[in-house]
């Protein structure tokens, strides 16, 4: 017979921004320790709400899963002589705990062979689910009471049931029981609602000793009769557990409300999903503020409603913001008026400050912001920003002609200086994520060119993993030469990241500048670049050369994972890593792509068989060699010869314009010819001029087979 298991862990409540990954982590060591313990089960699913993270197991077996196991003994000859056991196979025997006649013969080799019959599951779960609560690990725990237990917040209850039966589990204090806890301000006690329905001495019939004393006097007591029961229990006391359900919940209310006020929520999906795991029974209401903030730029407005309220904007069909909001409460519909005129005067007070800045902000331009720079610290003995402004506007000059663009050098020069402007005014310090924002705003109202009001905003994409990358040329440069000398300078103090820790977020911006190469194909020969960034903080030579490979492997390694996530075959990513000459990240990119697709293809395999019996021969070259016609000795050496000459020729044209596709199909012309030479002459041949001939000709077959990659890294 199949049951439930359900374990669910009360505490107090959680960060929003922990739960999706604690709920992953939950389901993931269910399913591992369960499977460990060879539990059969069907599937786990789990819910979670600011005050919970649950898994509910379906299809668990009563019994454990029988097992065998083997223990390989002596040898045949040495456990039986004359066919009886040995003082050897006695022994081993012995310590396998089974007799020695039912040690078991297989080859030159005796078994010792054991069935196990699987235990009650009932008696395994109270360790695996103590297990699996103290295996959870959080971005940052907690300590309370005099207990040494830390855990992402206090425990207040626990719930564990395997079909109708209690599950005992301690910890910290608190016995688990079939007891949860309904929505903390919607729901009465649980002793309160008891004698109410004078039930109370029935109830405590019925769980004895179970219900833990603390359990009976808090708020919101539900009893959960068994796991099919949990989720509709739970929605009866105003708490719905489905994070799924939750959120698409909220969904339908943000975009009916905002509808029936007569505009279109924008739903950003991190708020969103944030919002979700702020509530237990959602209930979307709608504010107002006064017109007159409109006249702020639209993400003066949105950052404060968003970032610090967590409320959805509303815009007309144009896309124009209107002066009302949407959010979510954790609770009913009564007195939603209340609620949202609370809303209503945090936000006022807000916008308040934001048109204060705004106003203060609009006194000064941009440049004249320049010299207040120089109050600003860069990193520790590399200057301020007004220095970095500088050296960006060199190290842009440079990627400009790194990656042969065509741009306006007035505008990329001016976009430079300015790029950190924005981070001395008042709008920018209050709200830390309008840098680059306000910047563009600014220099809009300036009267700085497009181009430049862009870049400035541009320059700081992508923020994120997912966010847009930037549109215009200026925006690109910038950003690239702003990132580059984040990293060059960290690097250059030594403080590469380690392990998981890169506090400077080293590894995200690295990924950014591959992102806008690759988008932008842009080639850009990035041991130049480093020089010059290096050069540019005045790092000494014999330092220089020292960085400029560890943070060319430090990229390298950035587009290997990047890569390898996106499907690309880790062999095909070894081939064309294999050439450590090649510093443009774009060309190794575009190469990996049109190997990954060619390798699957059936006519790949001769082509790589090719290569790897020319490339086991080339490791014998010991002396290079020019490839003479008078030494060849049979007509297979010409007709080889020839073929390459030809190809070479070919090559060009589509090594040139990045066409690797066409390079691997031409390649496939070489097979016959290599073929027909390694049938026809012995490659090792006595005179060693011959030898180094045929070598020299094999090295050339290679250049060609291995024009994408180094084929003989290809697993067949």
């Amino acid at each position: 017979m199949m049951e439930k298991l359900l374990f669910e862990i009360g505490t107090e409540e959680i960060p929003a921004k922990f739960m999706p990954g604690i709920l992953k982590q939950l389901q993931e060591l269910a399913a591992g320790k369960m499977q460990e313990l060879r539990i059969p089960f069907e599937n786990i699913k789990v819910y979670g709400t600011p005050r919970r993270m649950t898994f509910i197991a379906e299809g668990v077996a009563e019994a454990q899963a029988d097992s065998t196991i083997e223990a390989k003994g002596p040898s045949a000859k040495i456990a039986f002589v004359s066919g009886a056991p040995s003082k050897a196979a006695i022994g081993f025997a012995r310590g396998q705990g089974i007799d020695v006649k039912d040690l078991e013969v297989r080859g030159e080799y005796v078994y010792a062979v054991k069935h196990l019959a699987g235990q009650p599951v009932a008696d395994l779960l109270p360790g695996l689910l103590l297990d699996i609560l103290e295996s959870l690990s959080f971005p940052k725990n907690m300590r309370w009471a005099d207990y040494d237990f830390r855990f992402v917040r206090p425990i207040r209850w626990l719930v564990a049931l395997f079909g109708e039966k209690v599950i005992p589990v301690e910890i910290t204090g608190v016995k688990s029981g079939r007891y949860s806890m309904g929505h903390r301000f919607m729901q009465q006690s649980m002793k309160e609602a008891v004698e109410t329905k004078g039930l109370l001495s029935a109830a405590i019939n019925k769980v004895g000793n179970v219900v833990h004393s603390a359990v009976m006097g808090m708020q919101g007591a539900v009893e959960i009769p068994n796991a099919d029961a949990y989720v509709q229990a739970l929605a009866d006391n105003f708490v719905m557990v489905d994070q799924d359900a939750r959120r698409e919940l909220i969904r339908q209310q943000v975009t009916e409300l905002a509808a029936a006020e007569g505009g279109i929520a924008e739903i950003d999906e991190d708020l969103l999903e944030e919002v979700n795991y702020l509530v237990e029974y959602p209930t979307a209401l709608c504010g107002k503020f006064e017109e007159k903030f409109l006249s702020l730029p639209k993400e003066a407005i949105i950052t404060p409603m968003r970032e610090h309220q967590r409320y959805f904007p509303v815009v007309d069909e144009e896309g124009r913001l209107l002066n009302k909001f949407i959010t979510v409460r954790n609770g009913g519909k009564e007195f939603l008026d209340v609620v949202a005129h609370g809303n209503e005067r945090v936000l006022r007070a807000r916008l308040s400050d934001a048109e204060f800045f705004f106003n203060e902000d609009r006194k000064l331009k941009l440049e004249d912001r320049l010299e207040k720079l120089k109050t600003v610290s860069f990193q520790e003995g590399l200057g301020n920003m007004y220095d970095k402004s500088e050296r960006l506007a060199k190290l842009a000059e440079m990627v400009k002609f790194a990656i042969n663009v065509k741009v306006d050098d007035t505008n990329l020069k001016r976009t430079a200086l300015l790029a950190k402007t924005d981070l001395v005014a008042g709008m920018v310090v209050e709200f830390t994520e309008l840098q680059g924002v306000m910047g563009r705003e600014y220099a809009k109202l300036d009267g700085e060119p497009a181009e430049v009001a862009e870049g400035i905003y541009e320059h700081y994409l992508p923020r994120f993993a997912g966010d847009e990358l930037p549109k215009g040329t200026i925006g690109r440069i910038v950003g690239i030469s702003d990132k580059m000398d984040n990293i060059v300078a960290t690097f250059s103090r030594g403080l590469a990241p380690t392990g998981s820790q890169d506090p400077y977020a080293l590894r995200r911006q690295a990924l950014g500048i591959i992102n806008i190469l690759i988008s932008s194909n842009y080639h850009m020969p990035l041991i130049k670049i480093l020089a010059g960034a290096l050069y540019l903080l005045n790092i000494k030579p014999e330092d220089t050369g020292k960085l400029i490979p560890q943070i060319l492997e430090f990229f390298k390694l950035r587009l290997k994972n990047m890569m390898i996530e996106q499907g690309i075959r880790y062999d095909v990513v070894d081939a064309v890593f294999a050439d450590e000459r090649n510093d443009d990240l774009v060309d190794i990119y575009a190469r990996c792509k049109a190997l990954n697709a060619y390798v699957v293809l059936p006519e790949a395999e001769a082509v790589i068989q090719a290569s790897i019996r020319v490339c086991n021969l080339c490791k014998k070259i010991e002396t290079e060699v020019a490839i003479s016609s008078a030494l060849f000795a049979d007509p297979a050496e010409q007709e080889l010869h020839d073929v390459l000459i030809r190809l070479n020729k070919e090559l060009i044209p589509d090594i040139v314009t990045y066409n690797y596709a066409g390079a691997l199909k031409l390649a496939e012309q070489v097979v016959d010819p290599v073929n027909k030479f390694f049938d026809s002459v012995m490659v090792m041949d006595e005179n060693i001029d011959v030898k180094n001939n045929r070598l020299a000709l094999l090295e050339q077959a290679k250049e060609v087979t291995n024009a994408v990659g180094d084929l003989s890294c290809i697993v067949l």
